[in-house]
């Protein structure tokens, strides 16, 4: 009998710590996504810190630490902040290397391993024709294993955009790409609701049009992304009136 209560009590209190969990790392992607519409990246850095020094962490929390440790490499990047850029990218592999292991979701994993060596390239060019071709080749793999997520289309979409014309690089094949994104995204609400990885990939789109002097589609996004999150402060304030500006000449 005693045993028997000993066990039930040790039941509750692993429900009660797993919905606490949930509801931490829940409010984690709320975090991000109001960090990100803000961008307020000191707010972004914090969580991400907060989420890799966890001990405990399951492959559901691993999977969505990466994606945000994979928006903040590209912001510090964009940033000049190439030795943080650097030292999140090691992070990442490793938290990925963990999940490859766990054999959890690797589709999803070889994507996001495709983008660290694109993330590479960006800070160092020189090494793109050493490592260019692994990016491509997680990629591809990561692709035949699920032609449905995603992510796949988004990084399949940044390799294009972001490779030069001379070596196969192609924006309009990019924008294809992250049309098949949207499209996959908009099948799965949590996809999209409330969700940073979504006006990300809107806000892709955008530059991709606007790139190859498609004002018109631009702006259109632009209107789309603003009645979606009318506090996105990067559209708003930057991207839009730049859209407006090329659009009206």
């Amino acid at each position: 009998m005693h045993n028997r209560q000993e066990r039930k009590i040790y039941s509750i209190i692993f429900c009660i710590l797993f919905l606490l969990s949930a509801k931490i790392f829940g409010n984690d992607k709320t975090e991000i996504y109001n960090a990100y519409i803000r961008n307020d990246m000191v707010a972004w850095k914090k969580i991400i810190d907060r989420m890799q020094n966890q001990e405990r962490k399951n492959n559901e929390v691993l999977l969505s630490l990466v994606n945000y440790q994979y928006g903040y490499i590209g912001w510090c990047i964009g940033n000049e902040r190439e030795k943080e850029a650097e030292t999140y990218i090691t992070l990442a592999r490793n938290n990925l290397a963990v999940l490859e292991r766990n054999n959890f979701n690797l589709s999803t994993v070889y994507s996001y391993f495709s983008a660290l060596y694109g993330y590479e390239i960006g800070l160092s060019i020189i090494r793109a024709p050493f490592i260019g071709p692994k990016s491509v080749k997680y990629a591809e793999n990561a692709l035949k294993l699920d032609r449905g997520n995603p992510f796949v289309y988004l990084q399949l979409g940044n390799i294009e955009y972001y490779m030069p014309s001379v070596f196969g690089g192609s924006v309009n094949e990019a924008i294809r790409y992250f049309l098949q994104a949207k499209a996959l995204m908009e099948n799965n609400r949590e996809l999209i609701l409330n969700d940073w990885n979504y006006l990300h990939l809107l806000t892709l789109i955008v530059q991709a049009y606007t790139n190859i002097e498609d004002y018109r589609s631009a702006k259109a996004y632009c209107e789309i992304i603003l009645k979606i999150e009318p506090r996105f402060l990067w559209i708003k304030d930057e991207l839009y009136p730049q859209v407006m500006h090329q659009f009206k000449n």
